[in-house]
């Protein structure tokens, strides 16, 4: 697979990340996958896919109207993606959510096989945490 199939496999992985659908996105991770977040969050560090399902799942479910994702843009060189996006949503708190991040992705044979996620904490913490 080239790079525009890995961009591809990139984007429809925020697609499915932005409708909710924690299954598609999960399906898309190579089954060894690695997935780390920046921070000391407390869903900071590195995961494997099964630890991250239920994360995904329970950060997702915290917002009743969706999170979106909007990809500002998009390099790719091998089979490593790097994405600049941001997301934008009303937690169930009725805090809303506008965070920036910056993706790698490492994308072989059209599965992510490490993802990670670059993203402001302090608003992470505030939000989603509720300053807890």
């Amino acid at each position: 697979m080239g790079i525009e199939d890995n961009k591809r496999t990139v984007r429809r992985f925020f697609e499915h990340l932005s409708r909710g659908e924690t299954k598609a996105v999960l399906d898309l991770y190579a089954d060894d996958a690695s997935v780390w977040t920046a921070g000391s969050l407390a869903f900071s560090g590195r995961r494997s896919k099964q630890e991250v399902a239920p994360l995904m799942e329970g950060i997702l479910g915290a917002f009743p109207e969706g999170l979106r994702f909007t990809i500002h843009g998009i390099t790719a060189e091998g089979d490593r993606v790097a994405v600049e996006a941001e997301s934008q949503g009303r937690h169930a708190n009725g805090k809303l959510y506008n965070n920036l991040y910056h993706f790698l992705l490492v994308v072989r044979e059209g599965k992510v096989r490490e993802f990670k996620e670059y993203l402001d904490t302090k608003l992470a913490h505030e939000v989603l945490l509720d300053g807890a």
